[in-house]
């Protein structure tokens, strides 16, 4: 499944990032919607959820993340839903680890 979150804050860090594999963190902006999937090697086999996913998130409630390879490209995010298959562009599609 895929989760769709509205970037509230991120640190100046994630612009910052210049290394080949990791540059998709300059495209991170405040007020972007962004995809997250939740493929099998992150999901729990009892529960078939993410951890971190913001089940239990709705509107207002602010949730934290950071970028996988740079920890100091990291911000703040609310969850706007779910959906079966992900819809954003692929520089806003992510994936939970």
């Amino acid at each position: 499944y895929c989760v769709e979150f509205r970037t509230e804050s991120l640190s100046q860090h994630c612009a910052l990032e210049r290394r080949p594999y990791a540059r998709w963190m300059q495209y991170l902006r405040e007020g972007h919607t962004v995809c997250v999937a939740c493929q099998p090697p992150a999901m729990n086999a009892d529960t078939q959820r993410c951890s971190g996913d913001g089940h239990d998130a709705h509107g207002d409630k602010v949730l934290h993340w950071e970028a996988i390879g740079n920890s100091q490209c990291q911000g703040t995010w609310k969850k706007i839903r779910q959906r079966e298959h992900c819809s954003c562009p692929l520089v806003h599609s992510f994936i939970f680890t």
